[in-house]
């Protein structure tokens, strides 16, 4: 793994320009557009307004519970479907960059991460607009989101190399998370709480993506997470760094024969 290791040290001390080519990758996309970036948070706001009010009278719920608890899982669901749908084809886009530079293979993966994050700060703009309109769940306990958006970071780093990876490998990988993101995004508990699944919420232990969710949208929403969570999440965290480093120790030299 000390191959692995080296190449996150290395992309880790080119974190500012990472972050600058994130923030350039991101104006570019909405270049000589009136609201530039700022048509991610329309484009949330819309599915925000339309959604909120959609499946709050299926599912007969209470707006004001109902829509902030949306919003908060529709902004961190776009980060984390974001870099799923992106990480299998990060490194034979970037073809460029690892053939006539030579950068750590993590320094692209970081690239989509903060690009992602990006998108965050963006669309946080919406999640104080709704938490104005309803104001009942701020607390002190939204902090705890702090911690929670952390582990979720280092989670999607290490998943968006390990895709990355395989991705270069088997170019099939890219239509098959893109086809299963519908998938993920409804047994998720994005639209809905995991409480609202009665006897079937001990099967989102099987679903990494709802701990990730529920770390940051539970504390903004006046609820702690609980330990088992942290833990859970925790665990994925360990395992998945572990997987990773050593696969990237072992393939990483092949970058430039696959793509």
């Amino acid at each position: 793994m000390e191959i692995g290791l080296r190449d996150l040290r290395e992309a880790l001390a080119r974190f500012p320009l990472a972050l600058y080519f994130a923030w350039s990758d991101t104006k570019a996309r909405y270049k000589r557009s009136v609201l530039g970036p700022f048509w991610l948070v329309l484009n949330t706001t819309i599915g925000v307004v339309g959604l909120g009010f959609v499946w709050s009278t299926l599912l007969k719920a209470n707006k004001a519970e109902f829509i902030p608890s949306l919003t908060i899982g529709l902004v961190v669901w776009q980060m984390l479907s974001g870099c799923l749908s992106e990480a299998p084809a990060i490194f034979y886009r970037q073809v460029s960059q690892i053939k006539d530079i030579n950068l750590p293979s993590f320094f692209i993966s970081l690239q989509v991460v903060l690009r992602q994050l990006i998108n965050v700060a963006h669309n946080f703009v919406v999640v104080v607009v709704i938490f104005i309109i309803f104001p009942g769940h701020v607390s002190t306990t939204a902090f705890l989101a702090i911690p929670g958006l952390i582990i979720v970071i280092l989670n999607l780093l290490w998943v968006t190399q390990l895709l990355g990876l395989i991705g270069a490998r088997y170019r099939d990988l890219e239509p098959l998370v893109v086809a299963f993101l519908p998938i993920l995004f409804f047994v998720s508990p994005v639209i809905y709480s995991a409480k609202q699944l009665g006897d079937l919420e001990p099967f989102l232990l099987f679903n990494p993506l709802a701990y990730w969710v529920g770390l940051i949208r539970d504390p903004i929403m006046g609820v702690t997470p609980a330990p088992s969570a942290y833990l859970y999440a925790l665990v994925i965290t360990v395992a998945g760094w572990l997987l990773t480093l050593r696969t990237t120790s072992r393939k990483r030299h092949r970058l430039p024969y696959w793509i």
